[in-house]
C-alpha cells in the first residue's frame, strides 16, 4: 500500500469516525470464510456496518478525529473489525447472537455517545443499553401517564361539572 493509498484510507477513517456515534472494535480472527460471511449478512440484517481495518491506519485515525476515544487505541492488537451503527447495543446484540454458535467475536471495546467501553466483559452491559429511540419511548409514556389519569377522572364523572368537581374531591381527599 502505497503512502497515498493509506493517508486516503485514513481520511475515510477519520470521516466515518467522525460521522458515527456507536463504534464497536472487535476482534473476529479464526473464523472462516463462511462463518465470517454469516457474521456480515447478520450484521447487516441489524443495521451494522463491518469492516476490517489496519490497527495502525485506525490509530491515526482516532487520532485525527475530534473525538475523545480515551484508551481506546490500546486494543488495537491483532485482528480488528470496525461495526457502525444507528442503535447503541445493536453490534453488542448481534456479537452475543453470533458466539452462541462460536468462540468469536470478540468484543476489544466501544465507544457510544462519548462513552468508552473496554474488554469482552462489557458486552453484557452493552447488550443492555437502550436505544435513543427505547429511551425517547419511555420519556413519552411517562410523560402521557398523568394526562391519561386526569382524562380518566373527568370521564369517570359522567362528564358533568358536579361529576368533575366530586371525582377531583375524591382525589384529593
Amino acid at each position: 500500500m502505497t503512502r497515498e493509498e493509506k493517508s486516503q484510507v485514513i481520511e475515510n477513517l477519520t470521516a466515518q469516525l467522525a460521522e458515527n456515534s456507536t463504534i464497536y472494535l472487535a476482534d473476529i480472527s479464526g473464523l472462516d470464510a463462511g462463518t465470517t460471511s454469516n457474521l456480515r449478512r447478520a450484521c447487516f440484517k441489524a443495521g451494522v456496518r463491518l469492516s476490517v481495518v489496519k490497527n495502525t491506519l485506525l490509530s491515526k485515525a482516532m487520532e485525527s478525529a475530534d473525538k475523545d476515544f480515551g484508551d481506546l487505541s490500546e486494543v488495537l492488537k491483532g485482528n480488528t473489525s470496525l461495526m457502525f451503527s444507528e442503535t447503541g447495543n445493536a453490534p453488542a446484540k448481534v456479537i452475543k447472537a453470533f458466539r452462541k454458535k462460536s468462540e468469536r467475536p470478540l468484543l476489544k471495546g466501544a465507544y457510544i455517545e462519548e462513552a468508552v467501553y473496554i474488554g469482552d466483559d462489557q458486552l453484557e452491559k452493552l447488550v443492555n443499553i437502550k436505544s435513543k429511540e427505547e429511551v425517547i419511548g419511555d420519556i413519552i409514556g411517562l410523560l402521557q401517564s398523568p394526562a391519561k389519569n386526569v382524562i380518566s377522572a373527568l370521564k369517570s364523572g359522567g362528564g358533568t361539572i358536579a361529576g368533575i368537581v366530586k371525582t377531583l374531591s375524591e382525589r384529593e381527599g
